[in-house]
């Protein structure tokens, strides 16, 4: 009985996390389907009194939001995966590393992940200058083949290292190869880490204001950020419209976080491969 009763406050607990990190999201989109014009409520408005879906086609209206998106999309499609593979065999590589080199290779991607993301803007300009796509969609897709940020090497990193070595030591004396150690054997078992690396590239390259302001130029190269703020740049007291803009950028990221959650529960989850050893 008492297991019951602590089991149940748990679920009450983390009903109670949920909603309150959902109650923004459940705010934006009901904020987005108010009459266009009218200002944010001064109270909490749990469904508008009048619902309209106008603001949505309003903004493709207004803007081209349509090649934003488009933009956005091409980008996150060849970037994430790339990040993925790289992070992936990045993290591999560094947990096979003998003591010594994976201490060195450790303290350098902690170091990295503390550089200030403005101090690389300049040298990542004249990197892409002197490749020849400034002003292109690859500008915003190369660094995915440095694997995007140094977190997603050190989570592959730390889920590699937690698998036990003596399955390594059973693959080696059975003649693989250390690709076929990663392919076939521990990339399979990190497929939670690798779920929380596709959600956090996504979001990143998704979300990604900086880069598109500082390597492209072209407005039909723009990207769905640089579409926001043009858009609170063109009506910024229009509540409704610039909701109804951010639900659009928000939503792709909750329909893959609801796609891919479904992973961290996976049998071949790192805390299930932990407990059946």
């Amino acid at each position: 009985m008492k297991h019951k009763f602590v089991q149940g406050g748990r679920y009450v607990l983390a009903s109670l996390v949920a909603v309150l990190f959902l109650l923004p999201l459940y705010w934006i989109f009901t904020a987005s389907l108010r009459q266009r014009g009218l200002p944010p409520p001064t109270t909490i408005e749990w469904i508008p009194q009048s619902l309209t879906f106008d603001n949505y086609p309003f903004i493709f209206e207004l803007l081209p939001m349509a090649r934003y998106i488009r933009n956005s999309l091409i980008v996150v499609v060849v970037a994430v995966p790339i990040t993925l593979y790289v992070a992936s065999l990045a993290g591999f590589g560094m947990a096979q590393e003998n003591e010594l080199w994976r201490r060195r290779l450790l303290v350098l991607s902690v170091v990295l992940l503390m550089v200030p993301g403005a101090s690389v803007w300049l040298f990542r300009f004249q990197i892409l200058r002197w490749l020849g796509i400034l002003d292109t969609l690859w500008a915003l897709i190369v660094p995915a083949f440095a694997a995007g940020n140094p977190l997603f090497v050190l989570l592959f990193f730390w889920s590699y290292r937690r698998l036990p070595a003596e399955m390594y030591e059973a693959a080696r004396l059975d003649g693989a190869s250390a690709w076929v150690l990663w392919w076939k054997l521990a990339r399979p078992l990190v497929r939670p880490t690798a779920v929380t690396v596709i959600i956090l590239s996504f979001v990143t390259y998704w979300s990604d204001f900086v880069s598109p302001v500082l390597y492209i130029y072209r407005t039909d190269l723009y990207t769905l950020p640089i579409g926001l703020q043009i858009l609170k740049q063109l009506d910024p007291t229009n509540w409704p419209v610039l909701m109804a803009a951010a639900a659009v950028m928000t939503l792709p990221v909750v329909v893959l976080f609801i796609f891919l959650q479904r992973a961290f529960l996976s049998n071949l989850s790192i805390a299930s491969l932990m407990d059946r050893n």
